[in-house]
C-alpha cells in the first residue's frame, strides 16, 4: 500500500514524498483510515516503527481544509507529552509533515521562558504541544483557550497516564470539550493503564502491531553478569571495540551519570550527559554532539528513553538495570530503528538478578548470558558510593526517570536535539519497490 491510498491530503503527501518515502508502515497502514474515519484509537507498536506519523498525518489532513481560513481561530489539536525531548522532537515531525499547510505549532514546556508560550496559547497556535507540568500552570492562569479542541493525542500513553500522570491529565481533560477525538499511542500498555483510557476515549478502536511487551526484533540482546564494583571497568572494556561507536549508556540515578561520564572522559572517551539536572542548552548541546559524532557516548538517565530519536545509535547500555520491564523496551528501542541493526548490552548484578528475571517473563523469553573475552572478572573494582535504597527509587521514579512531574513546568524532562525536519529512519534500509517507510518512532 502507498500513502497515496490511505487518502491523506494532496499538500501532506507532497511532504511527504519530498522527504523520500514511498511506504507506510504497518503502524500507519493500520491507524491512519481509522483516525480519518473519526475513531477514538489506541495505537500500539514497537519503538521505531513511525507512531508519530501514524497520527500526525491524518489529523493534519483532516485540519487542512480549515487553515488559513478567515473567522476560523483557536487551537484545534493538543499533543502531550512526557519530556521536553520528545515534545521538540514531534514539534519537528509536525511542522516537516505540515510545510505545505498554513500551519501554527507551538511547543509548551518547562526550563525555557514562559512569555512566548502564553502568547501562542493566548493567539489560538493550531497545534500545541506540551509537556502536562507547564501546560496545567499556564492553564491555571487562565492562558489557554481549547473551546475550539477538535484533537486530543497523548504519546507515549502509558507513561502519561501512570499514577504520577494521571491526576495532572485529569485537571487538564475537564477543560477540554467533551466532543473531540482522542488518540492514545505507546511502545507499551499495560492492561491496567488501558482500563484507564475508557475515561477518556469514546468505543476506541485499538490497534496493536506485534506483542505489547516486545522489543524490537532487529535488537541483539546480551546480559553480561558482572559485580558492582566491575561496572566501570567492563564499560571501558568493551567500549574498546571500535564498532561501539554510537553508544547511548543509561543510569539510574543523575549523579551515576555525571560519575560514569568523568570516568569515561578521563579514559580519554568523549561524552556527553543527559538528565534533569542539566539546563536546557546543556541538553540540547549533549544532543546535538552526539547526534553529530562530537561525542561518541551519551549517558543519560531514563528521560532518554522517550525521547531521543537519534539515526545509526550502534550500542545501547543499559548501565544500571531498569527496575521496570517497560523502561527496558523503551530503552534499547533507542537503537535498531526503522528495521535497522542494533545490540542493547545489560549490566546485570547480583542484586538485579529479580528484575531481570521479571523482564524476560514480561518479554516472553530469555536474554543471552555473556562474558567479555579478555576481561578480568576477578580484579578488585573501586568501590562506588550506594545508590538510594530501592524502595525509595521507585517512590521517586517521576523524578529520576520521567523528569516530567504531574505539577511545576520546571520539573519537566528537557528540550530535544537541534536541527529542523522529520524523526529520522536508517535511510540506507529498503522496502518493497525500493521505497523507504515513512518515520522512526
Amino acid at each position: 500500500m502507498s500513502f497515496r491510498e490511505l487518502g491523506l491530503d494532496p499538500k501532506i503527501l507532497q511532504a511527504v514524498q519530498e522527504a523520500g518515502y514511498t511506504e507506510p508502515t504497518p503502524i500507519q497502514t493500520a491507524a491512519i483510515p481509522q483516525i480519518l474515519h473519526g475513531h477514538d484509537l489506541i495505537g500500539i507498536a514497537q519503538t521505531g516503527t513511525g507512531k508519530t506519523a501514524a497520527f500526525t498525518l491524518p489529523m493534519l489532513t483532516k485540519l487542512a481544509p480549515v487553515l488559513g481560513t478567515a473567522g476560523v481561530r483557536g487551537t484545534r489539536a493538543l499533543i502531550l507529552a512526557p519530556t521536553r525531548e520528545l515534545a521538540v522532537q514531534i514539534d519537528e515531525n509536525v511542522r516537516a509533515y505540515g510545510r505545505h499547510l498554513p500551519l501554527r505549532v507551538a511547543t509548551i514546556f518547562g526550563g525555557v521562558g514562559e512569555n512566548p508560550q502564553i502568547q501562542a496559547l493566548r493567539n489560538g497556535t493550531n497545534i500545541i504541544i506540551a509537556c502536562p507540568g507547564r501546560l496545567l500552570d499556564l492553564m491555571g492562569r487562565r492562558c489557554a483557550d481549547f473551546s475550539a479542541l477538535q484533537y486530543l493525542v497523548l504519546d507515549e500513553a502509558d507513561r502519561m497516564l501512570d499514577m504520577g500522570f494521571l491526576p495532572s491529565i485529569r485537571q487538564i481533560i475537564k477543560s477540554l470539550p467533551q466532543k473531540r477525538q482522542t488518540l492514545l499511542f505507546s511502545a507499551t500498555l499495560s492492561r491496567e493503564i488501558e482500563s484507564l483510557t475508557h475515561e477518556f476515549q469514546r468505543s476506541p478502536k485499538i490497534v496493536q502491531i506485534g506483542r505489547r511487551a516486545n522489543p524490537a526484533e532487529t535488537v541483539t540482546q546480551l546480559v553480561y553478569e558482572v559485580p558492582k564494583a566491575l561496572k566501570p571497568a567492563l564499560l571501558i572494556h568493551l567500549l574498546a571495540d571500535p564498532s561501539m561507536n554510537m553508544v547511548l549508556v543509561f543510569s539510574r540515578m543523575k549523579h551515576s551519570a555525571d560519575r560514569i561520564a568523568r570516568n569515561l572522559e578521563s579514559k580519554g572517551i568523549a561524552t556527553a550527559t543527559l538528565h534533569s539536572n542539566r539546563s536546557q542548552n546543556q541538553r540540547l548541546r549533549a544532543l546535538k554532539d552526539f547526534k553529530s559524532g562530537a561525542v561518541r557516548v551519551l549517558v543519560a538517565t531514563d528521560i532518554a528513553a522517550r525521547g531521543i530519536d537519534v539515526d545509526g545509535i550502534s550500542h545501547v547500555v543499559n548501565y544500571d538495570f531498569p527496575m521496570h520491564p517497560e523502561d527496558y523496551v523503551h530503552r534499547i528501542g533507542r537503537t535498531g530503528r526503522a528495521h535497522a541493526v542494533g545490540d542493547a548490552i545489560s549490566f546485570v548484578t547480583p542484586e538485579d538478578q529479580g528484575e531481570l528475571r521479571s523482564l524476560e517473563r514480561f518479554i516472553g523469553r530469555g536474554i543471552v548470558r555473556k562474558k567479555a573475552e579478555g576481561f578480568n572478572y576477578a580484579a578488585v573494582g573501586p568501590a562506588e558510593p550506594p545508590d538510594r535504597p530501592r524502595q525509595q527509587q521507585g517512590q521517586r521514579r517521576q523524578s529520576s526517570q520521567s523528569q516530567s512531574g504531574p505539577r511545576g513546568g520546571s520539573r519537566q524532562g528537557g528540550g530535544g536535539g537541534g536541527g529542523g525536519g522529520p524523526r529520522r529512519q536508517d535511510r540506507s534500509s529498503s522496502y518493497g519497490g525500493g521505497g523507504r517507510r515513512f518515520g522512526s518512532r
